[in-house]
């Protein structure tokens, strides 16, 4: 696929986005942000609130829910010859006990970058913004510096959340976050609150959790390689026995399962065998869900409103189409809805 192709590919996936409706703050409470509800059979539009959710659901729905936790994995190091401030984003880190990471500023091989007066890190190299890091201390001891130092790597659209550090840690992450490892947070399942999950609970609907770590690749724009190839950048995940049965149960019982989150969608899918069953384990995943693909498990989607030309709105278009899709946006935007990260919500069920 040319460059050409690609443009024109994303161009059907654009829409025009009112800059003043890019959610800078989460709602407060988390379960007051809005829900439009979208039923495919009845083509049924209604407008609710994110609390109204145990209404609005299917009956005896299950809903898969990502306890991947957010790691405070963006810091602010100084050049120690030079007193320049890098910001860092740490993305992995080696079987050798190195660290790669996204550096905004440029660095040089053998410059020491420096934390605090205990923290230092080595450059061993850079390639197009990608720093290999060597940390001058144990690497046990990174984990607490990300703690102490680290904040919440935003995507680039959140600019004025005016949120103290502390808070902006807690805010960008999900109450129910278990398994720390992604770059940013399942950002469907930042509107439960424990009292939603109990009126869930008390309404007979079924929870089951799985955990994929959401990557950078999630931020990064779509390449003509990645629609040549069918494949995205590489997420891992990992279903429990126990999640997986659950699943399983649902399905030949023909519960519907609705995964909260694009997040939990792949992993369910990445997850599933032809024959339309979850197997136990954990993987790396590539998949590129577009339009023609057969799911599997999904028969829903709980998803926040995602940004024009993107993996994830094609990953949506794929459940009901990119011109209804598309449509839905527009009456959204047209209704006030707030969009993105810290955005609203849609029920596609």
């Amino acid at each position: 696929m040319t460059d050409r192709s690609l443009e024109k590919t994303l161009d059907l996936f654009d829409y025009e986005v009112p800059p003043e409706q890019i959610a800078q703050r989460p709602a407060s409470p988390r379960d007051s942000s809005r829900l439009l509800c979208f039923d495919r059979a009845s083509k049924e539009v209604i407008h609710a609130c994110f609390r109204d959710l145990p209404d609005l659901l299917p009956e005896d729905a299950v809903l898969v829910l990502n306890e991947t936790k957010v790691i405070p994995a963006r810091l602010k190091l100084t050049k120690s010859d030079t007193g320049g401030e890098v910001r860092a984003l740490i993305i992995s880190r080696t079987d050798d006990n190195r660290v790669e990471a996204l550096v905004d500023r440029k660095v040089r091989p053998g410059q020491l970058l420096t934390a605090d007066k205990k923290h230092a890190f080595e450059v061993l190299s850079l390639d197009a913004g990608r720093a290999l890091l060597k940390p001058e201390f144990p690497m046990s001891g990174l984990d607490d510096l990300l703690a102490r130092h680290g904040h919440a790597p935003l995507p680039p659209y959140i600019k004025r959340h005016g949120l103290s550090r502390t808070s902006l840690l807690k805010k960008y992450q999900t109450v129910f976050a278990r398994k720390s490892g992604s770059v940013a947070a399942p950002t469907a399942s930042l509107h439960f609150t424990p009292r939603l999950l109990k009126k869930l609970s008390d309404r007979g609907v079924k929870t089951v959790r799985v955990t994929l770590h959401v990557s950078l690749g999630t931020f990064a724009p779509l390449t003509a390689r990645h629609l040549q190839t069918g494949r995205l950048h590489e997420e891992s995940w990992r279903i429990t026995a126990a999640a997986a049965q659950a699943i399983n149960s649902a399905k030949k019982a023909g519960r519907p399962v609705i995964p909260v989150g694009t997040t939990a969608l792949r992993a369910l899918e990445s997850a599933a065998t032809s024959q339309g069953v979850v197997r136990a384990g954990t993987g790396n995943t590539r998949l590129f869900i577009r339009e023609g693909y057969r799911f599997r498990i999904a028969d829903g989607l709980l998803t926040n409103f995602h940004v024009p030309r993107s993996s994830l709105l094609m990953l949506v278009a794929a459940l009901i189409g990119r011109t209804r899709l598309l449509s839905l946006y527009r009456l959204a935007i047209s209704h006030g809805y707030r969009l993105f990260s810290f955005g609203d919500a849609m029920l596609i069920k």
